[in-house]
C-alpha cells in the first residue's frame, strides 16, 4: 500500500491492513487508569538501535541550535530528550524525521539515512508535535478516518481503525464530537492516536504533556506505556523532570545543543554523587555534636534546618542512593550512636534529575515551574514558558525551543 509522505506533524507511518485487535477498556470517567491497547507496529526492531546520531548539526544564522549531538537510541524503549527550552531537543526531533535538514554530522533511523533515504524513515516513523494538529472543525471520527485513508488504508479498514484507537484511548464517547471542543488532555490523546494509526516503529512525541493537568498527564503516561508494551519505541522530549524519570528507560540531558549526560535514570542520579541522609534527633541540645559526627564521617556538607531544630540533612558522596551511599549512612548512624546521640528519624534517598540538572549545568533548572504532579506534589520542570506557534501558508511553522524569529525553512525537505 502506499505511504504518505508530509510534512506535518503527523509525519509519515507505514500501512497495515487493519483496525489491529480490539482495545481493552481506556481510562474511566473519574481517570483511573487501565490498561490501553493500542496496534503492534508492522515489524520487529529489537536488534539494532532505531536511531544513531554522530556529530549531528543544525544552525540558523548565528546560533548552533544543535551543537555535534552524539545519540544511539535502543530499540522497543522510551527514549528521553530532558533539557529546558531553547537547549535544542525539538530541532534535533525535527531532524530525525525528516522535517529538518541537518547542517552537519550523520542520523540514521533503523539504519537509514535521514538525508539519503528520507522515505525510508519516514516508513517507519512518526511524530507528535507541541501542537494539536489535527482540523478542529472535523470530529475524532473524521479526523482518524481521514489520516487513515491518506496513509492507503480502505473505508472500511479506516474506520475499523478509528473506532479501536478511540475506544482505546478513552475518547469513544466524544467520537462524534467536533476537536475544537475537546479539553486538551483529549486533544494530546487524539493526536497521538492520529500518530500510531500507521503502527510506526519509531513514535516522536514532543513535550507530549505540556500543559495538562496531573489527571490528563497521568492518562497520556499510560498511552505511551502502552504503545511500548506493544513494541514501538519512543523518542520524548520533555522539560518536565518527573516525567523523563517515570517513563525513560535512558534519557540524554541537553543543554545548549549538546548532549552533556546520557544514562538510565540511575544511572545520572548516581553520576552526581550525592544522596541525602535526613534525620531528626530526639533532643535539640545535640544537634551541634551530630552535625560535627556527620560532616567528619561522611566528609560532606550538613544543613540544618531553620525551622526544625532537631533536623539535620547530609549529601551522602559515591553513587548517592546505591550500595555505597547506604553503607556510607550506615557508618554514620553508627557513628551517631557510638557519641550517645539519640536519632528519632533516620532515612537515606537518592538526588533528582533537579539535582542531576543542577550538579550538570551548575545551574537550577532555568525558569523552573511549579506543576502539581498527581499527589498535589510541586513538580520542577526544566524549561519556562511554552513555547508560541504560527501557520504560514500550508506548512506548519513552530517556534520551538532553539529557532529563532527570523526562520522560514522549519519545513525544508531534506534532499532526496
Amino acid at each position: 500500500m502506499p505511504t504518505t509522505d508530509t510534512t506535518g506533524p503527523h509525519a509519515s507511518t507505514g500501512t497495515d491492513a487493519g483496525p489491529g485487535p480490539g482495545p481493552d477498556p481506556a481510562p474511566d470517567a473519574n481517570g483511573a487508569a487501565r490498561t490501553t491497547a493500542v496496534p503492534a507496529p508492522a515489524s520487529g526492531t529489537a536488534d539494532a538501535p532505531a536511531v544513531e546520531t554522530h556529530g549531528l548539526v543544525k544552525v540558523f544564522g548565528d546560533n548552533r541550535a544543535v551543537d555535534g549531538i552524539d545519540l544511539r537510541v535502543p530499540a522497543g524503549a522510551v527514549y528521553g530528550v530532558l533539557g529546558p527550552n531553547g537547549a535544542g531537543k525539538t530541532t534535533a526531533v525535527r531532524m530525525l524525521a525528516t522535517l529538518l535538514r541537518p547542517d552537519g554530522g550523520r542520523a540514521r533511523v533503523f539504519g537509514h539515512d535521514v538525508l539519503r533515504e528520507p522515505a525510508a524513515v519516514r516508513a517507519r516513523v512518526s511524530l507528535t508535535g507541541q501542537y494539536a494538529s489535527l482540523d478542529e472543525d472535523l470530529t475524532g471520527t473524521e479526523n482518524l478516518v481521514l489520516l487513515s485513508r491518506l496513509l492507503g488504508h480502505t473505508r472500511s479498514a479506516a474506520r475499523g481503525r478509528a473506532a479501536a484507537l478511540l475506544e482505546a484511548f478513552g475518547l469513544a464517547d466524544a467520537a462524534r464530537r467536533q476537536v475544537k471542543h475537546y479539553s486538551g488532555g483529549m486533544r494530546r490523546r487524539i493526536d497521538i492516536a492520529a500518530s500510531i494509526l500507521g503502527t510506526p516503529d519509531l513514535l516522536f512525541l514532543d513535550e507530549p504533556t505540556t500543559g495538562l493537568d496531573p489527571r490528563s498527564r497521568n492518562q497520556v503516561w499510560d498511552i505511551v506505556r502502552a504503545v511500548v508494551a506493544r513494541g514501538t519505541t519512543v523518542l520524548l522530549t520533555t522539560q518536565y523532570l518527573d516525567e523523563a524519570d517515570q517513563l525513560a528507560d535512558r534519557i540524554a540531558v541537553i543543554d545548549h545543543g549538546r548532549v552533556i549526560a546520557e544514562g538510565t535514570p540511575g544511572q545520572l542520579k548516581s553520576s552526581v554523587g550525592a544522596g541525602s541522609v535526613q534525620l531528626r534527633l530526639h533532643d535539640p541540645a545535640q544537634r551541634a555534636e551530630a552535625h560535627r559526627v556527620l560532616a567528619r564521617t561522611l566528609a560532606a556538607r550538613v544543613e540544618r534546618s531553620e525551622s526544625d531544630p532537631v533536623a539535620l540533612t547530609a549529601r551522602v558522596p559515591g553513587d548517592g542512593g546505591g550500595r555505597g551511599g547506604a553503607e556510607q549512612a550506615a557508618r554514620a548512624l553508627a557513628e551517631l550512636t557510638r557519641h550517645g546521640i539519640a536519632v528519632g528519624h533516620f532515612s537515606l534517598g537518592q538526588p533528582s534529575l533537579d539535582e542531576v540538572f543542577l550538579a550538570l549545568t551548575d545551574r537550577p533548572a532555568p525558569g523552573t515551574d511549579a506543576v502539581h504532579g498527581a499527589d498535589g506534589a510541586a513538580v520542577a520542570t526544566a524549561g519556562g514558558s511554552d513555547e508560541t506557534a504560527e501557520r504560514t501558508g500550508d506548512q506548519a511553522t513552530a517556534e520551538s525551543d532553539d529557532e529563532t524569529d527570523d526562520e522560514t525553512n522549519e519545513a525544508e525537505e531534506p534532499t532526496r
